[in-house]
């Protein structure tokens, strides 16, 4: 009697011990089976129960099994780029993968292979974007895909407004190199291995298909980096990061800005061709610096708000209103030159032969030859061969009188040919001094075509360089 009362007080501990080893045999195993009574859903919903209570801890059998994260996304949008905040505005379709060694089922027993269920039912790894500066507005997507083998399938939509060092120095013909860093915001790399779930070529093929945004920017391409740094606990971190380059559109700058300002410096060039002595040219001018003015202020809101550098676009700009101020004051200094020149002293050797010779003969202005009319000057003093005194013969007193009054003549015309000589003198010094200003004048004008040149072309070399990398 005693030995079937032992008997049958040690069943239900084998009972329990039973009950404990079918338990374990798929912790052994490295998986939990999930065994369906029906090939259906709601069958499997059933079986999928007790692994939803698990949904607290990270879905590994062993603790010192990493969790590998695939990560990939497709580029749907390009919103738009802030040069003044630093900040890039882009729309991204999210994918992540990872194993959930709690859930296997056979499909066949179950009626499916993959399930979507409400994300607040799995764990899900805390994968951020470092650079992620705003609120996500994206709407969210609340359920994931689970799959037979025990792999969860999570995609979602964001709306990333991330930080990125803008380089707008060739604005508008830059290209925008930014940075979204994937990784997780407090596990280790022991817990969480990121890896990349889609080659860039083909991360980058397909969000140029399917790419909503073709406005101000276009997608060149998306690289990928695979890195490991420390934290300040001396824990590694692991992290992908996703290098995108876009490129600014720049028809719209180009038709708006750029060509406006061509021509008008153009303008401002050839109006050189004007009289320097008229006061059309100075008031022409002043009506261009005016409208250039007004022109800049209409378009000051497609400019780029200065960054890191001042843009390339901005000293164009600042070169093109600096040109006509400067052809402004040479009206002026021209204009000051020809009109008294009647009053400077006779012009110096020096500025007639490196003036009137040598640059006259460069710029094609030689010295205007001297009238045949032209007098030298008569020594001071000296009288002219006409008007010599006549020799004193006696005579008459009416003879006498006649003779005082022609000397009396001859003295005044003797006085006159000499204001006329000095007259003569002086409108030749007043035309070279004309000569000269007109020499001055084309000499500016062919350096200003010179400047400029050389200025456009070197910013136009500056912007092509930076368009074609």
């Amino acid at each position: 009697m005693t030995s079937k009362d032992t008997t049958l007080k040690c069943l239900p501990s084998v009972g329990h011990s039973l009950v404990i080893f079918l338990i374990l045999i798929p912790a052994v195993s490295g998986t939990i089976q999930v065994n369906c009574s029906e090939p259906n859903q709601p069958a499997l919903l059933k079986a999928l129960t007790p692994v939803f209570n698990l949904s607290a801890i990270r879905p590994v059998m062993n603790m010192t099994t990493s969790t590998n994260v695939s990560t990939y996304f497709t580029l749907y949008g390009i919103l738009g780029v802030d040069e003044k905040a630093q900040l890039l505005l882009t729309y991204l379709w999210l994918d992540y993968w990872w194993e959930n060694e709690f859930l296997r089922w056979d499909p066949i027993q179950c009626g499916t292979d993959k399930l979507s269920l409400p994300r607040d039912k799995f764990w899900v790894p805390d994968i951020v974007i470092s650079e992620f500066m705003d609120e996500n507005t994206a709407p969210p997507v609340p359920y994931v895909y689970v799959l037979s083998n025990g792999m969860v399938h999570d995609a979602q939509p964001v709306r990333v407004v991330s930080s990125c060092n803008l380089n707008i120095y060739t604005f508008p013909f830059d290209i925008q190199n930014c940075t979204l860093t994937f990784n997780s915001y407090i596990h280790l790399a022991v817990d969480i291995k990121i890896s990349l779930g889609k080659s860039a070529e083909n991360i980058t093929k397909y969000s140029k298909e399917v790419i909503t945004t073709m406005g101000e920017w276009e997608l060149l391409d998306i690289t990928t980096h695979k890195f490991t740094h420390g934290n300040h606990d001396g824990q590694n971190i692991d992290e992908l990061a996703f290098h995108i380059r876009v490129r600014r559109r720049a028809t719209l700058y180009v038709v708006n800005l750029l060509i406006p300002s061509c021509f008008l410096i153009t303008v401002d060039l050839f109006s050189f061709l004007l009289p320097p002595q008229a006061v059309d040219r100075s008031s022409f001018k002043m009506t261009l610096i005016l409208g250039y003015t007004v022109f800049l202020l209409i378009m000051n809101d497609l400019l780029p708000i200065t960054g890191n550098s001042i843009p390339l676009i901005n000293v164009f700009f600042s070169l093109c209103l600096a040109l006509m101020v400067a052809s402004l004051l040479e009206t002026i200094l021209i204009t000051n030159l020809l009109s008294g020149s009647a009053n400077f002293a006779p012009i110096p050797r020096w500025i007639r032969v490196l003036v009137l010779q040598i640059l006259g003969f460069l710029l094609c202005l030689p010295m205007k030859a001297q009238k045949t009319s032209d007098m030298k000057p008569s020594a001071a003093g000296a009288k002219p061969k006409a008007y010599e005194e006549p020799p004193v013969e006696m005579g008459t007193a009416a003879e006498g009188k006649a003779l005082r009054e022609l000397r009396s003549l001859g003295t005044h015309l003797q006085a006159i040919r000499l204001q006329v000589e000095q007259q003569l003198g002086s409108s030749k010094s007043t035309e070279e001094w004309i000569q000269v200003g007109f020499i001055i004048d084309r000499l500016l004008f062919v350096l200003y075509i010179f400047f400029i040149s050389v200025s456009f072309i070197t910013i136009m070399i500056i912007w092509a360089n930076s368009y074609i990398q």
